[in-house]
């Protein structure tokens, strides 16, 4: 049997095991260590602009800690889009909150600034202000920024940037995780660097991230003994996986170029099948590609194309199932224009790791070219 080609393995340099054998030798093993600052001081350089950042144990405990700085409580309300991964809107639920979730636009397959608007508008009239909007980028494809921020500022909502799958993308060269009030990256598995598991908090408000860091160890206060005046959460990134993300930031820059190079050989290989498209880059928006994804005519074609991938071992996706088609939001209110259906339909996400061998990559291309030529 053929090899398996993963949709997006982790990928090591070899610089990790450097910063880990370091936390084995000085004895940091304990949760917290050196490794931890100097991983957060690493994205701090990365992103500029003044961010503070609060590595964390995941993506999710980010955002849900995001929420809580935020002040969302039991009752409220906060915009999600709907087009993404169930951990953006997971934790609006932890806390008692409701999520409203906004269809995309086809541009970008992110939220749609005319829906957002109008559901804003809407929530307002039924006597409910949003408290907070997540927004996503994508796959790695930034959402339109100016337009959601200006629609936020208008109406006073602080926007929770959701950058998990978009360390690297940038809009208008300014880099995302840097336009939310506060953002969120992930390190899970199979995203563009990876820590095992884990996340990071950024804002440029001091409070906020001393706030997030002390919350998210058990909110103990500065006290000898064990005292603890509000609710925490075992949210902190270990000094062990800080040092795999130390290794790995020194190799993002290469690890994006990596998955856009696939990305164009995909469009390069694949752009006489008509049945075939590809998410293209507006101008002044710069994806990590970290996942390349193609649509095709229907339904039933996407299914088929998957599951010969599949005789072939090669692993491919559809595109997010939209959380107003899930049943554990069945109940939730939605503002809906059929983008996001549409793509879930035809949508498939290609093997697009940075590790892929030239081999398998043209495995993948040969088996999608053999499925339209059948």
């Amino acid at each position: 049997m053929e090899s398996k080609i993963w949709l997006s393995s982790p990928h090591m340099s070899g610089r990790e095991q450097n910063y880990v054998q370091n936390a084995f030798e000085t004895n940091w093993i304990a949760p917290l260590g050196p490794h931890v600052n100097g991983f957060e001081e690493d994205i701090q350089n990365y992103l500029n602009d003044n961010n503070l950042v609060a590595a964390l144990s995941s993506g999710t405990a980010a955002l849900h800690l995001a929420l809580i700085l935020l002040n969302v409580k039991q009752g409220d309300e906060v915009i999600c889009q709907s087009k993404t991964f169930s951990a953006s809107a997971n934790p609006i639920v932890y806390q008692g909150a409701t999520p409203v979730f906004v269809d995309s636009e086809a541009e970008t397959w992110n939220m749609s600034p005319e829906l957002l608007e109008h559901a804003i508008q809407d929530r307002i009239k039924k006597g409910k202000k949003p408290k907070a909007i997540v927004a996503v980028h994508l796959y790695g494809m930034p959402y339109k920024v100016e337009e959601i921020h200006s629609i936020a500022n208008a109406y006073n909502i602080p926007i929770i940037e959701d950058s998990a799958e978009s360390l690297g993308s940038s809009y208008k060269n300014k880099k995302c995780g840097t336009f939310g009030d506060i953002a969120i990256l992930s390190f899970n598995g199979n995203k563009i660097i990876t820590t095992s598991g884990g996340g990071a908090l950024i804002t440029k408000n001091p409070e906020w991230k001393n706030r997030a860091v002390f919350l998210a160890t058990q909110a103990r206060e500065n006290a000898v003994e064990y005292h603890h005046k509000s609710i925490g959460y075992n949210y902190r990134l270990s000094n062990v996986l800080a040092g795999i993300g130390r290794g790995q930031m020194e190799v993002l820059n290469d690890r994006v170029l990596a998955r856009r190079k696939v990305y164009k050989s995909y469009t390069q290989h694949l752009e006489d099948i008509n049945e075939i498209t590809f998410l293209d880059e507006p101008e002044g928006f710069y994806s990590n590609r970290w996942l390349s994804c193609i649509l095709t005519p229907s339904e039933t074609i996407r299914e088929g194309l998957r599951l010969k991938l599949l005789e072939h071992n090669i692993e491919s996706r559809p595109l997010w199932k939209p959380m107003h088609q899930q049943p554990v939001f069945s109940a939730a209110p939605c503002y809906l224009n059929g983008v996001s259906d549409d793509l879930f339909k035809k949508g498939l996400c290609l093997p697009s790791g940075s590790n892929l061998t030239e081999n398998e990559l043209n495995r993948v291309i040969s088996a999608i070219k053999a499925y339209f030529r059948a």
